[in-house]
């Protein structure tokens, strides 16, 4: 213990001390690297093996367990700024039937949704206006506006009404928003039911123990229990992953 206490002394002085400024041509790796790695030989040096393993197993649920969040989260945010874009289509429609010019209607939209200010600005600089909804488009979830960005840049060429044009372009996003969440809510049971089944294994424990038995030490205690309880976490993620990326592949095929 006193070996590691000093071994952590001397790794936080040692990150504490500025480093010196390294020519462009050579970067070395950065510290917070060399860190965790001493950190981890430390960690693999104080625990017993059998903790260590629990350690690691626990560990990799928990970067398992984030990833699966972080895409879930991605998604959420997709989905958000596919109806921003749909709600800036139909307000942009709107301004251009009454007649307003379309920086007038772009302005607009701009203050309604914060995110489409770039291709107001792009509006007032004279810039590439379709350019700008297509670098909008490139944001998830929202690459229906490269419709819009086609109907902006056909209009300007043709001359002919740049209302009609993006009136239709929002009446087409609103009928293919309508099929997405039909799709979505018919694969938000087979996404619930993988969630459950992830969830059994944990239930079934909790049965165990009601009736007397006690598989916890079994799980936590023995090299076995941890091999299947690693052989666990590792098949429901990856069963929880699986359908996620099933799900989302369906929903970009109806993009």
């Amino acid at each position: 213990m006193t070996l590691a206490a000093a071994g952590c002394a001397a790794l936080a002085v040692w990150l504490s001390v500025p480093p010196r400024p390294a020519p462009v041509a050579v970067r070395s790796r950065p510290r917070v690297v060399v860190a965790a790695v001493v950190a981890l030989a430390l960690v693999t040096a104080l625990l017993h093996g059998r903790v260590l393993v629990l350690a690691l197993v626990v560990g990799t649920a928990a970067l398992g367990a984030s990833a699966l969040l972080a895409r879930r989260r991605r998604r959420r945010e997709a989905e958000r700024f596919g109806d921003h874009a749909l709600e800036a289509c139909e307000l942009l429609a709107a301004e251009l039937q009454a007649g307003q010019p379309p920086g007038v209607a772009l302005g607009r939209v701009s203050e309604e949704f914060a995110a489409f200010g770039a291709v107001a600005r792009a509006h007032q600089l004279g810039s590439d206006v379709p350019a700008a909804w297509r670098s909008l488009a490139s944001t998830p979830g929202g690459g229906d506006l490269r419709l819009v960005a086609g109907a902006w840049q056909v209009a300007a060429r043709s001359g002919s009404g740049l209302a009609d044009a993006v009136s239709g372009v929002a009446a087409s996003l609103r009928a293919v928003r309508a099929t997405r969440r039909v799709v979505a809510s018919e694969l938000a049971s087979a996404r619930a039911t993988a969630r459950l089944m992830a969830a059994l294994p944990v239930l079934a424990l909790l049965m165990g123990s009601g009736i007397g038995g006690n598989p916890w030490a079994f799980l936590f205690g023995t090299p076995l229990g941890l091999g299947c309880l690693g052989l666990g976490l590792a098949f429901g993620l990856a069963g929880i992953w699986w359908i996620e990326a099933i799900a989302d592949g369906i929903t970009k095929d109806t993009a």
